[in-house]
């Protein structure tokens, strides 16, 4: 089969056309970014830097084409989306202009990768939660600006099915962290940036890292290998249903510190910087729906994610030059 990947050159969209590619599909992967900036490039895939606002470039790289994931959005960890609200939702133009080509070049079926942003705020007031049930998404009090884009493209996907009878398949994803994505420079999520500043106060010898927040707010992690999972798994599915996709292992973030701090050795301090943006105070997935709808759920534990997560970061920070390494402020 040929599939389409927009946002090829970021974090999930890199992982998911490894995977395409491994199982010998023709993909045509395709990011705003430059290719020089793409996380993972792959020469067996037809790569192209485009900006998928502008439907002319959907009705390009959709020609031919039998199915679409698309992954392409404006986003990062909770500084980037409380600070970008306006450049989040303009990521609604490439879910809408996708699914007009899609609708114009008679693609097969289309995956839209939502977010566990579009959930009820007033439903994650508190430290751990109960998982966050698919139907908790309503009454609409979702994330401002991301998460606003999220549940609008939810709909979309909805209405190009019934209207124009476009297969559609939505997950919404919960926390992907793992080997091969952002770990600084304003974008990266928790997990990445906690092994991050655990490392640089390691390898500097500090005895302590920042922490946004108190450190009690909470979240579920899913790793990068269940989500490609969870995704083709409903995907190749008959499931129309939007679902989760997401782990139920809850933790305060400073409990996530201190797993990771026992993978690198080492005891720190915690400096609370409660001046910073720190999101919701409660935040998991329920997978009660998908294990019903398609027998899947997350497999991998935290830990041993986080294992996988710390190594690969702690290969790429190691390697930098010293002057970079050891003065650079994380």
């Amino acid at each position: 089969m040929k599939y389409l990947v927009s946002g090829a050159g970021g974090f999930i969209g890199g992982h998911l056309v490894a995977n395409l590619l491994n199982e010998g599909h023709e993909v045509v992967a395709v990011d705003i970014k430059p290719l020089e900036y793409w996380f993972q490039i792959f020469e067996k895939s037809k790569n192209f830097s485009l900006d998928l606002k502008d439907y002319n470039n959907c009705l390009k790289v959709s020609d031919g084409i039998d199915y679409v994931y698309n992954m392409a959005c404006n986003m990062g960890g909770m500084g980037f989306i409380e600070n970008n609200k306006a450049d989040c939702m303009l990521s609604v133009l490439i879910n809408t202009n996708l699914l007009r080509a899609c609708v114009e070049k008679k693609i097969k079926k289309y995956f839209f990768s939502s977010s566990a942003c579009v959930y009820n705020a007033s439903k994650q007031e508190k430290t751990f939660i109960d998982g966050l049930k698919e139907s908790d998404a309503y009454p609409a009090q979702p994330e401002d600006g991301y998460g606003w884009e999220k549940l609008f493209s939810e709909r979309m996907c909805r209405h190009f099915y019934e209207d124009f009878g476009l297969e559609t398949r939505v997950a919404r994803y919960h926390n992907v962290y793992g080997p091969l994505g952002t770990y600084d420079g304003g974008r990266e999520k928790a997990p990445a940036a906690l092994c991050r500043k655990v490392i640089f106060a390691k390898i500097n010898k500090k005895n302590f890292i920042d922490i946004w927040g108190d450190g009690e707010q909470t979240r579920s992690f899913l790793y990068i290998t269940d989500c490609i999972e969870g995704t083709k798994k409903l995907f190749e599915s008959d499931e129309r249903e939007v679902l989760n996709i997401g782990s139920e292992e809850q933790v305060s973030i400073n409990q996530m510190s201190s797993i990771i701090e026992n993978i690198a050795e080492i005891k720190l301090e915690k400096n609370y910087q409660l001046d910073k943006p720190k999101g919701v105070r409660g935040r998991s997935s329920n997978n009660s729906l998908i294990r019903e709808k398609i027998n899947w759920d997350s497999k991998t534990s935290l830990r041993d994610g986080l294992k996988l997560t710390y190594d690969w970061i702690y290969s790429q920070m190691i390697s930098r030059p010293n002057n970079d390494k050891f003065s650079r402020k994380y």
